[in-house]
């Protein structure tokens, strides 16, 4: 078999795509069909990523659409019907049995060169909100597969006929969201074996604060502003700060260090990114602090952890974070702090009822386990390989 992927160039769309990929080898060890994958698309910074999980590459010219104002958006249309053509002369050599889109950045090109050539399509949205990739996209898919139960509804609506309503949901199927598969895997170190690693007191609370792959300077900097008084009464912090943001916020924090007496100092540490030992990290919190992109809430659900969601802006991000965030939450495993709400005396307020209270904490755990979907990506690759066998 040869199986096409496509999706845009953030980890939330590239994640899935390559935990995806690694149950469709495992299913083709299994069953012994010869495959081949290969991503067709905007990879970014993830190039290396996905070749290194055994994926080719085959890349598109970016036309990434800007949701606020700017002058780059003027060249959008001229990159995407380039785009477009790029994508029909490629898929054509290529001519993959089955293509699975995540959508994003340089996923429309490949869904149209692949419904020309009338070669099955099944797609994948993660968020609360379908984005306009897929909603485009769903008119052509053979199958969708949501993260979230409302996702259906924003599928739904972006028809006006009552017959095309019908025949978009018929497509779908509630699967959740692919996470990576080492996340998974059995062998999990408890708590305080985790927070040594980290080089953290194992009896006192942590806190694992994510601003997402490629970090958040809102969140940095609120955490190095409040850091003093959250390690003064007793918390430990780990925080990601992202690549780009990890020499400055370290500067900021050493300011503060400076003045804590010696056994607070390490309290609070900092970390770029994570890598596999993130499930380390997961291990060692006892509350996760993240942002609300649909690929953060899943890891959170299947580490079984409590977290307070910071979902972005609406004017930053649209309101998919927002959705994202409310209906997990709704399921009794998050607390939800909005942008123009995040206050430090607001938001301390809320983690010390938490840790006031470890019944709470204890039934938010549960209610994130009993969210996660961790077979998430072993049921879109199977759909994957029985469309491509019709």
């Amino acid at each position: 078999m040869r199986i096409l992927l496509t999706g845009g160039d953030s980890g939330g769309h590239i994640y899935p795509l390559i935990s995806v990929a690694e149950q469709l080898k495992i299913i083709s060890d299994q069953k012994r069909i010869p495959m081949e994958i290969i991503y067709l698309g905007c990879p970014g910074n993830f190039e290396f990523v996905l070749v290194s999980n055994g994926v080719r590459i085959s890349k598109l010219i970016s036309a990434k659409r800007r949701r606020y104002s700017d002058i780059r958006n003027i060249f959008t249309l001229p990159r995407l019907l380039l785009g477009i053509i790029q994508a029909f002369w490629k898929v054509f050599w290529i001519m993959p049995d089955v293509l699975f889109s995540k959508g994003g950045t340089g996923s429309v090109p490949v869904v149209l060169a692949c419904k020309f050539y009338r070669i099955p399509i099944i797609i994948h949205e993660s968020d609360s909100i379908a984005g306009f990739s897929n909603l485009f996209s769903s008119k052509y898919a053979d199958r969708i597969a949501i993260g979230f139960e409302k996702t259906a509804e924003s599928f739904a609506d972006h028809y006006e006929k009552e017959q095309d309503k019908g025949d978009v949901l018929a497509k779908i199927a509630l699967v959740g969201n692919p996470i990576r598969n080492f996340l998974l895997k059995e062998g999990d170190i408890n708590r305080q074996v985790a927070k040594k690693i980290f080089e953290f007191n194992p009896e006192k609370p942590l806190i694992l604060v994510l601003g997402g792959s490629q970090g958040a300077m809102r969140i940095n900097d609120f955490f190095v502003n409040i850091g003093k008084e959250l390690v003064s009464g007793g918390l430990q912090i780990l925080l990601q700060t992202g690549i780009n943001n990890f020499d400055e916020i370290k500067s900021e924090w050493k300011l503060t260090a400076d003045t804590l007496p010696d056994d607070l100092k390490f309290a609070f540490r900092i970390a770029a990114y994570f890598n596999d030992d993130i499930k380390d990290a997961y291990a060692a919190a006892d509350l996760i602090v993240s942002r609300a992109g649909s690929g953060s809430i899943f890891e959170v659900a299947a580490a079984g952890k409590p977290a307070i969601l910071l979902p972005l802006s609406k004017e930053i991000a649209g309101e998919h974070q927002i959705k994202n965030a409310y209906e997990y939450a709704d399921k009794g495993a998050a607390i939800v702090i909005e942008d123009e709400n995040l206050k430090p005396h607001l938001f301390i307020d809320q983690i010390n009822r938490l840790f006031q209270n470890p019944e709470l904490l204890k039934l938010m755990s549960l209610a994130a386990k009993n969210f996660s979907k961790p077979q998430a990506a072993q049921t879109i690759a199977e759909e994957i390989i029985r469309l491509g066998n019709l």
